[in-house]
């Protein structure tokens, strides 16, 4: 059963985030906060499709112990650029609330991801290793973790003071998608059921584009009501 609803699940996943993006990125004009959301979602697309696939590919012939290589390539990929994702969603909120003078916040976020990015190229992560340390999950993970509470704050502050219920939202998904990560993190290893929590919380990230996508269409649809009327 795995092995027939897993696939499907990414395939859909996958398609759906990479398709809305480039959407985006072509429809955008010259709007920056959309061009932007595609991008980013473009990113955590094609990001999840290094360790995705070959998921699948492990699935489908001799399990996921054999594939331990691509695997933990496809792990490190993956952590990149869902860092990557973060610092855009960063740049969203400064772009949506026209945020100018940030600089230390800026220094902040940037720092973490370099720290986190530094972290993942250590030869300590063994992510080619089949059961990699669970001590440096944790290492590579607390600044991760650092860049989403900041994001958390910044949404729900941001939510509450303009009434905004998309960053209400936005700030509802990232939590989510920490809730559902963190065990996966630390106890994936002992239960592998565990390890199932990464579907709800890849869903919190495409609540996210989808937030972005229905904003977009909205756009969309008041400037064809412009230019007809």
């Amino acid at each position: 059963m795995q092995a027939i609803m897993e696939p499907i699940f990414h395939v859909s996943y996958l398609s759906s985030v990479i398709i809305i993006g480039m959407l985006m990125l072509l429809k955008s004009k010259k709007n920056p906060y959309f061009r932007w959301f595609g991008i980013m979602a473009v990113t955590l697309g094609f990001g999840d499709a290094f360790h995705l696939i070959p998921r699948i590919i492990a699935l489908w012939t001799t399990g996921f112990e054999s594939h331990a290589i691509s695997l933990g390539f496809g792990k490190f990929v993956t952590s990149v650029t869902m860092t990557i994702f973060y610092l855009i969603l960063y740049k969203l909120w400064k772009i949506r609330y026209e945020v100018r003078n940030a600089h230390r916040l800026d220094i902040g976020m940037w720092s973490l991801a370099t720290l986190r990015v530094a972290l993942c190229f250590f030869p300590q992560n063994q992510w080619f290793v089949y059961n990699s340390p669970v001590s440096w999950g944790i290492y590579r993970n607390i600044p991760f973790a650092v860049m989403g509470i900041i994001m958390i704050i910044l949404y729900y502050r941001k939510g509450k003071e303009r009434k905004d219920k998309e960053a209400l939202k936005i700030s509802a998904a990232i939590v989510l998608s920490f809730g559902f990560y963190i065990p996966v993190v630390l106890w994936a290893q002992v239960n592998m059921l565990i390890g199932m929590l990464m579907i709800p919380k890849t869903l919190a990230y495409l609540w996210i584009v989808f937030i972005g996508y229905a904003e977009f269409r909205k756009e969309v649809k008041t400037d064809v009501q412009k230019i007809a009327s």
